[in-house]
């Protein structure tokens, strides 16, 4: 089973914030989706999810269309931020009522494991969502998608106002399920290092489109730094995929994302060359704008 993005476009008036996406996601594989405020990624998941229509494309489940398919929305869950405001109902309504409320919309809710999950987080279930602390909105959402056990489960920045414990018992939280139930989580964050480890494969968004997606070990293992006399450095990125310069005085910094199996050769240049984390590739593939 594979959940399919077919060339999904989404546009809000004359602003384009999705454009052309092609993206499959594998049945059993936690996801990182990394992408720069507004790149689009919870348009994407909530699309994903149908929860939100597309201008153009179609999402796939199985061969079987998800838009108003009851059968493909019960395998998929998207578990998003609790907006406080006037005029979303759903903060309005107590911790209980909440869970109530999902374990209606979700056919294979593990009530069990929210009850646990509830006095593990310690949360006051006669408490109105409103009220709660951003770290504590931010358990409800992640009890909700544990507990949904849909087979495609999206989060969109479970991890915002936990505190480091608590995002720590999160991934604890997350890899059990993954590993007792073989389900699929696409985890959307800004806090990319801590996350690194959990994620098999990462997706990168970028400017509406899907920049890469690779596991996550093999691509680290593709992606080092250079750096040296700048002369050195342009010699040995001949020919190569070459991102992100940084230049002090006569010495050069650059990052090189190397070919499947490709090894490097510094040519007897007197180089320095480094690893990188998740959070350097990010930066040195997003955070410009062109490829040098």
């Amino acid at each position: 089973m594979s959940l399919e993005l077919k060339n999904i476009t989404k546009c809000y008036g004359k602003k384009t914030v999705l454009n052309g996406l092609d993206l499959t996601l594998e049945e059993g594989k936690i996801y990182g989706l990394v992408g720069r405020n507004g790149a689009g990624k919870t348009t994407m998941l909530s699309i994903a999810s149908a929860q939100n229509p597309t201008t153009k494309g179609e999402i796939m489940l199985d061969g079987e269309t998800v838009w108003e398919n009851q059968k493909c929305l019960n395998q998929i869950c998207f578990s998003r931020e609790i907006v406080n405001s006037a005029d979303n109902v759903s903060s309005a309504l107590k911790v209980k009522e909440y869970l109530r409320m999902a374990q209606m919309l979700f056919p294979y809710w593990d009530k069990e494991m929210a009850d646990r999950l509830v006095e593990e987080f310690e949360l006051d279930e006669k408490q109105k969502i409103m009220k709660l602390s951003k770290g504590m909105q931010s358990m409800i959402t992640i009890i909700v998608a544990l507990a949904s056990k849909a087979k495609y489960t999206f989060l969109d920045e479970p991890a915002a106002g936990l505190d480091v414990v608590a995002r720590e018992n999160f991934y604890r939280l997350l890899l059990d399920e993954y590993s007792e139930s073989g389900r699929t989580f696409v985890i959307s964050t800004h806090i990319i290092e801590e996350a690194a480890d959990v994620f098999e494969e990462v997706i990168f968004l970028n400017k509406g489109t899907i920049m890469l997606k690779e596991n996550t070990e093999e691509l680290l293992s593709r992606c080092i730094h250079i750096s040296g006399k700048a002369e050195d450095v342009d010699d040995i990125i001949k020919g190569k995929r070459a991102f992100h310069q940084e230049k002090m005085g006569r010495s050069k910094g650059i990052t090189l994302m190397l070919d499947g199996g490709e090894i490097f050769d510094k040519k007897g240049r007197d180089v320095e060359v480094s690893p990188l984390s998740l959070q350097d590739v990010f930066v040195a593939l997003c955070g410009r704008e062109e490829k040098l």
